[in-house]
Order: structure tokens, then sequence, then C-alpha cells
């Protein structure tokens, strides 16, 4: 890297450390700014007496401090932490830890591998508002899962029958049937089922004597009184969480439906077999709409975790799983896939191969999602859509290999 002046910054929740090096690794200035309109105004002018566009290195590629450094015209490189940790060893032979030595770490790192990483590259605001509502989104959706899963071994305590008499304990309907019957309804019958169902609006296949047998074969409930009272108001409280919870989702993904309306990119993804909106939009969000992110599909695979990582060292050998990855673009990719295998031959020859060579599910997913995500980087980089007749055949890998 060819610039004479390299800056660090050791990112903190309060306050943040900066190192400016010369090509020499000389230290030619350190200065620790707070995390606020001051502190950023003042890294801002602190940098401005050094030149325009100087190479940043930092350990997270997103947030304020990032947003502020590019939007000044600076080179912003994202280190992973994992690279920061062990190159530790480089600098110092004890467990010594600084902020300002954290920050002098990596301007040398930059100064002196630089080669080894890519500034980042700006994204459209379209896709920045985007990644906002598809974190959320997601952020919410485990939120619910979390409380659902409460919900039911509260339930499966003191009244195991609420649980089982509709597929989903957090669905509209259950939650409202255990508004209604927070305690084990004994004497229910199929007439108040079945007028329950109909205030509601339920569209379930099950009819209410279906309902009511469900409710009956579950195991009976043994608790005290004064117990299944208590945990009546327990699961109550959790309801009230959950019915709220589920409606910002709701609309969230239709304020995700819009934003995927307005971008162009959106086409691409959404052509994928079974990539719904949602799906796409998590896709979308982490993939972002500058092509030149990744040069290539094998870049694209290892940022989105669906090739393993290689171990060599004399004559062992090791193929491990790959935990250092965008885990939000790895869960998006992995949905894709398994659900495509549905509704693409292609996709389901690919699954059943890995499967048939002894693959467990998970593993058999994975591979699926690396020979997606070749044909995703072609699309995404050429701004087309899919077309099976093409991108099927140009996505025929070694199988074998896959991992």
């Amino acid at each position: 890297m060819r610039n004479s002046v390299f800056v660090g910054l050791d990112w903190a929740y309060r306050s943040h450390a900066v190192c400016v090096i010369d090509a020499q690794g000389s230290v030619l200035k350190h200065l620790t700014i707070s995390h606020d309109a001051q502190g950023l105004g003042q890294l801002r002018h602190a940098l401005a007496a050094f030149g325009k566009a100087l190479p940043v290195a930092i350990e997270r590629p997103s947030g304020l401090i990032v947003d502020a450094l590019v939007e000044a015209g600076h080179q912003v490189f994202a280190i992973h932490p994992n690279a920061v940790k062990a190159s530790r060893p480089r600098y110092r032979s004890t467990n010594a830890k600084s902020d300002a030595g954290d920050a002098f770490m990596l301007a040398d790192l930059l100064r002196t591998d630089g080669h080894r990483w890519h500034a980042l590259q700006p994204q459209s605001a379209a896709i920045r508002g985007l990644r906002a509502l598809v974190r959320t989104r997601d952020d919410l959706v485990a939120t619910r899962i979390r409380l659902a899963n409460q919900l039911t071994a509260l339930l499966d305590a003191y009244w195991p029958g609420a649980t089982c008499i509709f597929a989903a304990v957090d669905s509209p309907i259950a939650l409202a049937f255990i508004e209604q019957w927070p305690t084990a309804a004994r004497n229910l019958t199929a007439r108040q089922i079945a007028a329950f169902c109909k205030r509601q609006g339920y569209s379930g296949r099950r009819s209410p004597g279906v309902l009511l047998e469900r409710l009956q074969a579950a195991a009976p409930s043994l608790c005290e009184p004064a117990l299944a009272q208590a945990q009546a108001t327990a699961a109550l409280a959790l309801v009230a969480l959950l019915k709220p919870l589920s409606a910002q989702i709701k609309a969230l993904d239709g304020h995700i439906a819009l934003a995927m309306a307005a971008l162009p990119q959106a086409v691409s993804v959404m052509s994928l077999p079974r990539a719904g909106c949602i799906c796409a939009a998590q896709i979308l969000a982490e993939l972002g709409d500058v092509p030149e992110r990744f040069a290539t599909a094998e870049q694209l695979c290892s940022e989105a975790g669906v090739v393993p990582v290689t171990y060599e060292s004399g004559k062992s050998r090791a193929v491990t799983f790959r935990w250092a990855c965008n885990r939000r673009l790895r869960q998006a990719i992995t949905c894709l896939a398994d659900n495509s295998r549905h509704a693409s031959p292609w996709a389901a020859s690919v699954y059943h191969a890995a499967r048939k060579r002894g693959c467990d599910h998970p593993h058999a997913v994975r591979i699926l999602a690396r020979a997606w995500t070749r044909v995703l980087w072609r699309i995404w980089t050429d701004g087309t859509v899919y077309d099976p007749a093409i991108h099927s055949s140009a996505c025929r890998i070694e199988i074998s290999q896959q991992g």
C-alpha cells in the first residue's frame, strides 16, 4: 500500500482510541475521542491535518464512526477481530492490552499488510435502510421464538393441552385461546370451541371436534389451583408480549416489501426458486448494491460461510466448519437453498447426491447453498435474472469436493 500515513482506530461504545503513523511505523499522533458529535468533529479535524483519503483500519464494517469516516472521504478497511487477535504476538510477548496499543497495531497492520484487505465500498441509502429493516425483523423474530419457547415450557408445566390444540403456540388464534382460557378448561365443549373459532375468524382445516380431541388427548393438569393460577398469570404476561411483537413483525414485512419494490437488484435475487420477499431481502441486505465488493464467487462463498476451512500441516489435513463469516447472510442463503430443493430439479439432485455420500441434512444444505451462491454471484454481478438453462449448468461443480 503506497501511502505515507496510516490510521488505526480502536472502536468502543463510549470512546475511541486513534493512532496515526507514518510509512516507517513511527507514531505521528495519538488521541482519544468521545462517541458524540464533538468527538467526531475532533476526529475529522485531526485527520485533515495529515491529508485527504487516508487509509483507516477498524475492526467493524459499519456504524456511525465508519459512516463519518467514509463521508469525510477516507478509505476504511475493516479488519476481522480474529486477524487482529492472531497478530498480537507480533507486537508483544505478554497478554498486556490497551486501547492505544490496539489502535497502533491496527494502523501498523494496514501499513505492512494493507494489500490483504479491501477498502469498504459505501452502500446506497436504500440498501442501508433495507438492512436496518431486515435486521430488526430478524431480531424480533428471534425474540418471538424465545418467548414462544418460554410460553410452551410454562404451559407444559400446568396445562399441556394449550400447546397442542393449534399448530403454533405463538399464532394469533393460539394466543387468543390462552387469553380466554389461561387455566385448564376440563369442561370445554366442541360448541364453545366452534363459537371461539368463529369470533377469531379461524380459517384452519380442523373442525371443532378435532381441536377438542387434541385438547383432551394431552396430558392432564395435576397442578394445585393456587399454583396453576400463578402460572396462568405468568402465561398471560408472555401472551401480552407476543401479541404486539407479532404485529410489529407483520408491519415490518410490509415495509420490507415496499423497500424491495424500489430496489432494481431485488428482481435478480427474487428470480431464484422459492426466494420469497423476506428471504430475498435478507440476502440483498447483506450483499448490498456494489458488485465490485466480491471479485469472485469464491469470495462470496467464504463471506457467506458456505465453504469449509482447510487446515494442512505436514501429513495432517483437516476440513472444518467455517465459523468466521457473515452469519446473517449464511442463514438467508441456506434457508433459500433448503426451500429451493422442493422447486428446482437441479437443486434437488445436488442435495440428494450429497445425502447419498453420507452428508447429514445441514451439511447437504450447505453444499447446495454453495452452488446457489455461485449462481447468486453471477446474476448479482451481471444484473440479470436466474435462468435454469444457463446458470444451473454453469454451476456444475465437483460436488464431492464441496463442504
